[in-house]
């Protein structure tokens, strides 16, 4: 038998079945119908005539893969993917982070069994650029929300720079009231919209960069970041406010990189829209990825057809070999060219916990 080699980021191993496992990670579907950017109107764009009868025309497909979307300004992250799966007539799909209808940049949205890598994708790091407006904090910590509080003070260069190495590394940050974090059972901006107080426990984040950019003129501050989950660019911009002796809020937010998907990738919506349409309302295929794009944080390990044939049964499987490989943790498996698990490995050991069903690539 031919002993298991390591080539690259890939990982050959032949493999004898043992047990059967479980199918636990899972991402959340979206279902929503599209909208334009500047509109929070959910109506489908298209023909004329009654909503029901449009989408009875346009079957839903079991659709594959990600699409890198360069989400606009004024349209909130759950209309995004409603108009992304409209396009793809898409029976399933989700995205990877959400942004604030100010922001715009780099929405990862889902499609079909791409759903299944979502978790390692939100769990990438994430670089943002943004504009602080000095003198005044909202109640949403951005322009949108109402002002609560403002300073004549506006800070300066050197006391900008000196506050930043405060805010790199691990640190405690106490989310916005309106944010989609759950206070017994309610979002918390749902709380916050009917005028209850909303007080969030502070959370460990983790800043790995975070850097002066810019200082247009005395009111406003350019910052770019490169942060871990669960970070709000929002809180950053209320607390620099407060440790300067003013306050602040943001003015503009744009998300350039979620994990390995970086701006030059991104595609427009209105882009998507054109394709659409010149294809005579297909889908705009060309601007969809593989699924297993989601995983490329993750070593790949490639198997046997056979082997395949057991990890989709639900069996793991062992890597045989004088050279076999001892790996730990999430993996990546292939075979024949295309993403069959999404495994754990266990040193010799892989446990197979999500399976992918997309056909093989044309």
């Amino acid at each position: 038998m031919t002993a298991p080699m390591i080539t690259g980021p890939m990982i050959e191993a032949a493999a004898l079945a043992v047990d059967t496992i479980d199918d636990t990670i899972a991402a959340p579907p979206a279902d929503t119908p599209p909208a334009d950017a500047t509109s929070t109107d959910a109506r489908p764009r298209g023909p004329k005539g009654d909503r029901r009868e449009r989408s009875a025309r346009r079957p839903k497909k079991d659709v594959d893969g990600w699409v890198l979307l360069d989400k606009p300004i004024g349209m909130t992250s759950t209309q995004a993917v409603g108009a992304v799966k409209w396009l793809f007539q898409a029976k399933k799909a989700g995205h990877a982070g959400t942004l604030d209808p100010l922001a715009s940049g780099c929405l990862p949205i889902a499609l079909g069994e791409a759903t299944k890598t979502v978790p390692f994708v939100m769990d990438s790091r994430k670089v943002y650029r943004f504009t602080v407006r000095w003198g005044i904090e909202t109640d949403t910590d951005d322009s949108e929300g109402q002002p609560v509080a403002q300073s004549e003070v506006r800070p300066a260069r050197d006391a900008i720079l000196a506050l930043l190495p405060g805010f790199r590394g691990e640190i405690e940050q106490v989310p916005p009231a309106f944010s989609a974090l759950k206070i017994n059972g309610e979002r918390a901006y749902d709380l916050a919209r009917d005028g209850i107080a909303v007080e969030l426990a502070a959370r460990t984040v983790i800043i790995h960069r975070l850097d002066l950019v810019d200082m247009p003129d005395a009111d406003h501050a350019v910052f770019e970041a490169e942060c871990g989950k669960g970070t709000y660019v929002r809180s950053l911009a209320r607390d620099f406010g407060r440790q300067l002796g003013t306050h602040g809020h943001i003015v503009a937010l744009r998300r350039s990189v979620v994990g390995t998907f970086a701006e030059e990738e991104l595609v427009p919506l209105d882009t998507l829209r054109a394709m659409h349409e010149a294809n005579g309302e297909t889908p705009p295929f060309a601007a969809l990825r593989p699924v297993e794009i989601g995983l490329d944080s993750l070593p790949s390990l490639r198997v046997s057809p056979a082997d395949a044939a057991r990890l989709a049964r639900g069996q793991s499987i062992i890597l045989r070999g004088r050279d076999a490989p001892i790996i730990e943790g999430p993996v990546a498996i292939t075979a024949g060219g295309r993403l069959v698990a999404l495994g754990d490995a266990e040193g010799a050991e892989i446990f197979p916990r999500r399976i992918f069903h997309s056909a093989p690539a044309a």
